[in-house]
């Protein structure tokens, strides 16, 4: 700013002269031009303007003078603080100093590095941080560690800034003195660096490490001495520097030979020659060993002094390339490892010996099993054979009877039949299931279909003990085989239902992750921990006063074994006086592909001519009179020879055929053959109360379905109505 522009007001004589003389040369100009304002209004105006200007300059002056005064103050208040911060980290006891965010020295104590005169003359504001750490690095003052040069020693203290915030070094200086140099990251990017003189506490320490070392070797002296090792210390230098009296006992060296800085080759050379000891290994071995130049592993061996002493000896390097060497004494664990030896070769003789006699028992057993479970089918068979007489002859009488009373009587007899039946079939099941023949064949099964069927089987009987059974469905699918899991539910419903009095039966399914737990419950008695595991075997009932009709305690028998077989998890909860629960643990499948609703049987089919090969005269005579009542003319023969003989005789292809699978003269499929090679394919079934898995795939392989004895009204009614349909060209 010029100094016209800050000039200080002037006189008002001053300014009119000036002012006049102005009008006076604006009138001159003004008297040439022809229009516009006059020179006086020109004048006045123009003085209205600087007059404004001068006062906005004035103005502008006061306020720079304001800025000044304040500017000046502030450089005064700063100086002050620089003062008061300087001479504050002047009182300091530690060194002080802090670098900028360029790592540039900025300012400093005369405490900081005084321990390094030599570095002390180079500090100067601007300094650099690792210009700083250089010249401390190569400082004659400073102890650089062993190994290390200065180079190295900056390296690694720059590297130790640069990647911390926070570090602590501890530094060694010539004459046993230690300083402590710390660095710290300000928020802005700043180091700040403090060193402490440590000399005191180093010195402290170091005395006090050299009295605990005093302490600590006469400690390990007092342990050497009462260890049950004998042990020898070498330093580097294979010089003796520690041992213990155990170790001069053991080996039968004098006492006086111990002593220390005692070399370990005129040791072991005096000990190799005791004619008494015998050592396991080369003495060039271990010489060999305790010479060697690179690591050490650790090395054993043995030492014997006749029968009475035996001793194990380890060498072991330490990390100072010294070495330990201690000696066991495993007399005693020989001798016992001796006996032991011993005791197990008498032992693996009589394992031997008992193994054989378990060998021989269990094929006794085997073979025992093998028998009962052919005994069992064939007994079966026998037994069903007359049963599946006796319930055709029931089934086909039971409706023409008039009277109530007889045809009560007659289908009492008929549960009696089927409690018979349930029991033969529960005895295969478990021979079958024994012997490890059992076919499974799992596939997707509904539960809502499994349900329902539990549902509509047992809500009468449920009804007529007073009991509400309920059965909760859910639209879900498992995978499994379809007729064992609807075994094992109805073994287990009818269990609830017959032990419960009073008060209801729940069926229900619980999701468990990839797996459904299907659950029955009862409000029952419940059943004691201690029967808990008895209630799966045979035969055995918790209520003894049941009556053989109600079961023979082989339902959950067939259910324990049915879910081994399907490697399903079967569970039980119980409490006596509030019910039971069994839970199996299926895995969830896909939904099946829905099948079409089976259409309903027909009441008759007449016109059919069926062929019933049988060698039982009570079923060829019972089953005529049951399915001539839905039209069906039965020819019925003893044999294949005999069926042949009579269809060539009436020159007839009959439309179906029953034919057993036990015949006096060959087997049912033998038979089929022997048919259909003469006359063709005829629909056909094989009646078997076999439940043999072979038998099974023989059927499957051959086409032909098995009707299982004993034989039941509806499967019959069924095959015959499909044979109807077919001849009839319906699908």
């Amino acid at each position: 700013m010029s100094d016209r522009l800050i000039r200080p007001p002037e006189p008002p004589e001053d300014r009119e002269d000036r002012v006049h003389r102005i009008a006076t040369l604006l009138t001159g100009r003004g008297a040439s031009e022809p229009t516009g304002p006059s020179l006086t209004d020109r004048a006045v105006l123009l003085e209205d303007e600087v007059r404004a200007r001068t006062d906005e300059l004035e103005h502008a002056l006061d306020l720079l003078n304001e800025s000044n005064a304040r500017l000046a103050a502030a450089n005064r208040a700063t100086e002050a603080a620089r003062a008061d911060l300087a001479n504050a980290i002047e009182t300091l006891q530690e060194g002080f100093a802090l670098f900028d965010e360029a790592d540039h020295l900025v300012l400093c104590n005369s405490r900081f590095v005084m321990q390094m005169p030599d570095v002390r003359e180079q500090l100067r504001p601007g300094l650099g941080f690792q210009a700083y750490v250089e010249a401390v690095s190569r400082s004659r003052f400073l102890t650089l560690p062993d190994g290390d040069t200065a180079a190295d020693w900056a390296d690694r203290r720059i590297a130790r800034h640069r990647d911390n915030l926070h570090t602590v070094i501890n530094i060694s200086l010539l004459g046993h003195r230690w300083i402590q140099v710390s660095d710290h990251r300000t928020q802005d990017g700043k180091t700040v660096i403090l060193q402490t003189d440590i000399t005191d506490i180093m010195r402290s320490e170091r005395r006090e490490r050299s009295r605990m070392l005093d302490d600590q070797a006469r400690m390990v002296r007092a342990t050497l001495d009462h260890i049950n090792q004998g042990v020898c210390i070498f330093d580097p230098d294979q010089r003796l520097v520690g041992w213990n009296r155990k170790v001069g006992a053991m080996l039968s060296i004098p006492v006086a030979q111990f002593r220390l800085g005692a070399d370990f080759d005129r040791l072991f050379g005096q000990l190799a020659a005791d004619p008494a000891l015998q050592v396991d290994i080369a003495p060039e071995a271990l010489l060999t060993w305790v010479h060697r130049t690179d690591r050490r592993p650790p090395l054993r061996f043995g030492l014997r002094r006749g029968e009475a002493l035996v001793l194990e000896g380890l060498a072991e390097e330490m990390p100072d390339r010294g070495f330990v060497i201690s000696f066991s004494d495993v007399t005693a664990a020989r001798r016992a490892a001796g006996a032991l030896a011993e005791a197990k070769s008498h032992l693996e003789q009589r394992v031997l010996e008992r193994t054989l006699d378990l060998e021989d028992a269990l094929s006794v057993a085997e073979r025992a099993n093998a028998s009962k479970s052919r005994f069992v089918a064939a007994a079966s068979h026998d037994l069903l054979q007359p049963l599946s007489a006796a319930r055709l002859y029931v089934s086909s009488i039971v409706e023409d009877l008039a009277q109530p009373d007889h045809r009560e009587v007659l289908s009492r007899a008929e549960t009696a039949l089927e409690s018979v039946e349930g029991i033969l079939e529960a005895l295969l099941d478990i021979s079958t299931l024994d012997s490890g023949q059992a076919a499974i064949s799992p596939e997707p099964v509904g539960i809502r279909d499994l349900f329902a069927r539990l549902q509509s089987g047992f809500a009468p009987h449920a009804a007529l003990k007073g009991l509400d059974l309920r059965v909760m469905p859910r639209d879900l699918t498992v995978r499994t085989d379809p007729g064992y899991i609807r075994r094992i539910l109805q073994n287990l419903v009818s269990n609830a239902i017959r032990y419960t009095e009073t008060g209801r039966v729940l069926v229900g399914a619980r999701r468990q992750g990839a797996s459904l737990r299907l659950e029955v419950w009862d409000t029952g008695p419940g059943i004691a921990e201690e029967d808990q595991e008895a209630i799966f075997r045979e035969f055995h009932r918790l209520n003894a006063r049941a009556s053989a009709s109600e079961g023979m305690g082989l339902g959950l028998a067939i259910v324990e074994r049915a879910c081994a077989r399907l490697g399903h998890p079967l569970g039980l909860w119980s409490q006596p006086g509030r019910g039971s629960g069994f839970f199996v643990t299926v895995p969830l499948a896909e939904p099946a592909p829905v099948r079409p609703p089976a259409p309903p049987l027909p009441e008759a089919t007449p016109g059919l001519v069926a062929l019933l090969i049988e060698d039982d005269p009570e079923i060829r005579r019972a089953l005529p009179m049951l399915v001539r009542r839905w039209g069906v003319d039965v020819l019925d023969v003893a044999d294949a020879d005999e069926a042949l003989a009579l269809l060539a005789e009436i020159d007839l292809k009959p439309d179906a055929a029953l034919i057993d699978d036990r015949l006096g003269t060959g087997t049912g499929l033998a038979a089929l053959d022997r048919i259909e090679a003469r006359y063709g394919p005829i629909p056909a079934r094989i009646v078997s109360a076999s439940r043999s898995p072979d038998f099974a795939a023989a059927c499957r392989a051959r086409g032909v379905q098995i009707l299982p004895k004993p034989l039941s009204p509806e499967p019959l009614r069924a095959f015959f109505a499909d044979v109807s349909r077919r001849r009839n060209g319906q699908t």
